[in-house]
């Protein structure tokens, strides 16, 4: 097609003719950004391994919502907004890109499929494409660079703040855009001086407003321009992705496989070594994560994947009340020795240095309560509960166990509970004067079976307070018509939080002799009311009958008519209820609890605000943290009882008997004894049965 200006495949500078920059450009950049690569995955290859294959039709969905679909970047209105146009907006011009780069070596080159209808059809697209782009880039810029949202702070403590390098990106996609729309209006304008039909004129884009600024100039200046705008544009290119995988904007790269490769089962950890079984764990020389190279490849991939756009943070309830973690910044911090310690140019220093005291501190990774939510709101899918778990899995074996929980863990190892109990008083909470004469609660073994097993678990079963939840559970699964049994003295602790505390032995021992108990009884369905117990006999145990929560019991119960609830009448109480972590965001139990409570006529419900369901606020419980004695400013559950005063309500409802404690003592500290209750689901449930 007849154009008024010499192509950049044709033109010449200085007599030198421009296709040869065309082919250096993209081959110098190719091979600068495949060394780059190189040096940047070596640590993967010297990492540990990690089995991240298995169920791919599982993956390619997870691509699907979470890449493509861009499923979790609303949950941040504006900056998803932001994030989305971008996103859709690389993946329409992409096209544009590589077809530049090869019509600078071939004159008018298209891509296959695109030289007829279908061409002029994405054309328009490209265009109107560009100018969006460029209107969200600029405010993209204002807000990062003026407004500075409070979630991308760097403390100074972590190191530089990154908002240049995201403004400076920002610019190189400007610049992209800017580049491209010169590009075409040049020739646009330089077409229309010459009375020729321009295909490039698409009225209200870039182009078009670039093609109106130009209207007025030389044919002899617009050609300068229109290959000024080519080289600008694949210099930018090129230069634009060398530059990526030296900083946050790595991502850009690495999310797409790191989602693709993300944990698929929420609730587990990962076993001490992938490929090592439970038997010769004793064959390793240590366990967990000392220097850099004992994390796995997908840990590593996880650093190099962070945007840093701080929603893991931001949600953190440990960095929210003051503790000294910040999920945001064990992956930064990492990221940059990785950087440090295999630089691009020069040898890499491996060093035998422990993570733990250089590049993290000790405190930094107990504060952690592995509630999971920051990994429910990493729109990229990165984990940090199993780098935590790791990372203890060696500090318990260097010794380094804050002194508050040395006690509990020495009792569990001698008697099978944190408290230090003898063993045989683990069922005393069904001798309970006023619920033993009117009910008998069998003790599996010795002959005496039942369908069902009622894990009690250590909390429930030594607690005072908590085993009222543990006799309202007895008396729920009666009502239910369900032939239940505890194991009484032979149930141990089911070592959820030892495991995640990084007590791996010490699990393994407490989870097979629970095992051996739960086998000898031949129950064909395990209930727990604890959601940390549920969680362990679910993910953690092997070989385990159908484990149910008592809310979805009760649920069934419900749902079949086996039990009905009394109406609710003391009116003026509003209730909320809190999702407790391990049975909210890492088992999905969320729509189970509301249904039972709003199946009590006359309860009036409310949530607290958008801090609910998957982003529930941890109440800072959950097993040996009722005896962690973290650095803070506030407590956790103080904040959240706040936040359910804050809701209008006087009662909050939650599953979990950790959540109990710690809510109840925080309604103590906040003042506010007397005037908000807290009380379990099924003690709520228990309270209403009509017999």
């Amino acid at each position: 097609m007849e154009t008024a200006l010499i192509s950049p495949a044709k033109a010449a500078f200085l007599g030198i003719p421009t296709v040869i920059f065309s082919l250096i450009i993209p081959v110098v950049g190719v091979a600068v950004f495949a060394y780059i690569m190189a040096k940047r995955l070596a640590p993967l290859v010297r990492a540990l391994p990690d089995e991240r294959l298995d169920r791919p039709c599982r993956r390619l969905v997870a691509v699907l919502k979470y890449y493509f679909g861009q499923y979790k970047h609303p949950r941040y209105i504006t900056a998803g907004i932001i994030h989305i146009a971008l996103f859709i907006g690389f993946f329409i011009i992409s096209l544009r890109s590589v077809t530049l780069v090869l019509s600078g070596i071939s004159e008018g080159y298209h891509l296959p499929g695109f030289g007829g209808e279908l061409g002029a059809a994405y054309d328009i697209l490209k265009d109107y494409t560009v100018t969006v782009m460029l209107v969200v880039t600029i405010v993209a810029m204002i807000r990062r660079g003026i407004f500075k949202p409070e979630r991308y702070a760097v403390p100074p403590k972590y190191g530089k703040d990154h908002t240049k390098e995201a403004v400076f990106v920002l610019a190189l996609i400007s610049g992209l855009l800017i580049s491209d729309s010169f590009f075409e209006g040049s020739l646009a304008a330089a077409n229309l001086q010459q009375g020729i039909h321009s295909e490039s004129m698409v009225l209200g884009t870039t182009p078009w407003v670039a093609a109106l600024l130009l209207s007025g100039v030389s044919t002899e200046s617009l050609q300068s321009i229109h290959i000024g705008a080519y080289f600008s544009h694949e210099l930018i290119f090129f230069f634009f992705l060398c530059f990526l995988p030296l900083g946050k904007h790595f991502h850009i790269i690495t999310s797409l496989p790191n989602v693709f490769m993300m944990k698929l089962d929420k609730g587990t950890v990962k076993p001490v070594r992938w490929g090592v079984p439970d038997s010769r764990l004793d064959e390793l020389k240590n366990f967990g994560v000392n220097k850099f190279e004992d994390f796995t490849w997908k840990h590593m991939l996880d650093f190099y994947s962070c945007a840093d756009c701080g929603r893991c943070s931001d949600h953190c309830p440990a960095n929210a009340v003051g503790r000294p973690l910040s999920p945001r910044f064990i992956t930064i911090k990492s990221r940059d020795y990785s950087f440090r310690h295999y630089p691009l140019l020069g040898d890499f220093i491996i060093s035998n240095e422990p993570l733990i005291g250089n590049i993290l501190e000790e405190h930094e990774i107990w504060s952690c309560t592995t509630c999971g939510a920051c990994e429910e709101e990493c729109p990229v899918m990165i984990e940090y509960i199993d780098k935590i778990v790791d990372l203890r899995r060696y500090m318990v074996e260097e010794g380094m166990v804050p002194q508050s929980l040395q006690k509990p863990l020495g009792a569990l190892e001698k008697r099978g509970n944190p408290y230090g109990k003898m063993e045989r008083k683990r069922a005393d909470w069904i001798k309970d004067k006023n619920f033993a004469d009117t009910f008998k609660v069998k003790v599996l073994g010795n002959g005496v079976k039942a369908e069902t097993l009622f894990f009690v678990d250590s909390v429930t079963s030594f607690d005072d307070r908590i085993q009222h939840i543990g006799r309202s559970t007895a008396r729920v699964l009666r009502a239910c018509g369900i032939d239940f049994g505890i194991l009484g003295p032979a149930e141990m602790d089911s070592g959820h939080e030892v495991r995640r505390f990084g007590e791996e032995m010490l699990f393994q021992q407490l989870r097979d002799k629970n095992i051996e108990a739960i086998s000898s009884t031949r129950a064909k369905k395990l209930v727990t009311a604890d959601p940390h117990a549920y969680n362990a006999l679910k993910k953690d145990y092997i070989g385990m009958p159908e484990v149910e929560h008592i809310s979805q019991v009760i649920s069934h119960a419900l749902v079949e008519k086996r039990i009905r609830l009394k109406p609710f009448k003391e009116e003026g109480r509003v209730f909320t209820y809190h999702d407790p972590c391990y049975l909210g965001r890492h088992n999905g139990f969320y729509d189970i609890p509301r249904k039972v409570i709003d199946s009590i006529e006359g309860l009036k419900r409310v949530e607290m605000g958008k801090r609910c369901k998957d982003r529930s606020f941890c109440c800072g419980g959950g097993g040996l943290y009722l005896f962690y004695e973290p650095i803070e400013e506030k407590r956790m559950g103080q904040v959240r009882v706040e936040m359910a005063a804050e809701a209008g309500a006087d009662v909050i409802i939650t599953a979990c008997p950790f959540c109990m404690i710690n809510l109840e003592d925080a309604v103590k500290t906040s003042g506010l004894e007397g005037k908000m209750e807290v009380i379990d689901l099924v003690e709520l449930v228990d309270r209403h049965l009509e017999i």
